[in-house]
């Protein structure tokens, strides 16, 4: 049997020596089924041990010790935290930071991640952007709160738009389709719904912000397409687990 990868780590990161960055696969947990395997989130009825041992294997894969990791509990919102210590926070949906050895984490299982480093000032974000969250602006307010934060320049910023629902398989109704530009909803007039491309919406925000597009990778993966390799909330029908988008620096 071949072994299957705990994490994939976005490529456009490779070239930085201290910067840890990874999204993690459904692979090499412990959880069954329906959370089979590496469920990371703790709002499911996963079994606590499971949820924590698959974080134990998840971070030490990264060589992260637990105690360095920076996480919240997310409420589709726009609210950035900046983060000056580890732990666990309530009601944030971006984390940001320019301290070594935080490494910040948002959990996903459709929505959108994104993963931004200033190799300038040394600081990170990690966001979780669903359709709520990208509708709200949350990766454009996030370049700017570190603008503001750290002095950052979004031209020197590298960015990394994560494994999310595909267009193809995002069907919302009038009600959602109505918050998004057309540029961003496809009408399919034979299913009666709209579909909503969250990856070129989150792309474009951190366009509109300042980075430069050959600094943007975007995740060729999909949550739904690729359900052997990652967890799909709607696929699955809420009975899944999560996955986690990580950044941090481990030092300069």
């Amino acid at each position: 049997m071949i072994e299957q990868p705990l994490f994939r780590s976005p490529k456009i990161f490779s070239q930085f020596k201290y910067l840890v960055a990874a999204e993690s696969t459904r692979h090499g947990g412990v959880s069954t089924h329906p959370y089979l395997s590496l469920n990371l989130g703790g709002a499911t009825n996963d079994a606590p041990e499971n949820v924590e041992e698959n974080n134990l294997r998840f971070f030490s894969a990264l060589n992260i010790p637990l105690a360095q990791v920076a996480k919240s509990h997310q409420v589709h919102s726009s609210e950035i935290l900046n983060v000056q210590n580890p732990g666990r926070y309530e009601g944030y949906d971006a984390l940001i930071t320019n301290k070594p050895n935080i490494q910040l984490a948002v959990t996903i299982a459709d929505c959108t991640p994104v993963l931004i480093y200033d190799p300038v000032s040394h600081a990170v974000a990690a966001i979780h952007a669903g359709w709520k969250g990208t509708m709200l602006n949350i990766v454009l307010k996030t370049v700017q709160t570190m603008q503001k934060e750290f002095g950052s320049d979004p031209k020197a910023f590298v960015a990394y738009v994560g494994t999310c629902i595909d267009e193809c398989s995002f069907e919302v109704g009038e009600e959602v389709a109505i918050n998004f530009d057309s540029e961003y909803k496809r009408w399919d007039a034979e299913k009666g719904k709209f579909f909503i491309d969250l990856k070129l919406a989150n792309k474009n925000q951190l366009l509109h912000a300042g980075l430069n597009a050959e600094n943007i990778e975007i995740s060729a993966c999909s949550t739904v397409l690729n359900n052997n390799d990652y967890f799909s909330y709607r696929l699955e029908k809420g009975l899944t687990g999560r996955m986690l988008a990580t950044i941090g620096m481990t030092g300069v």
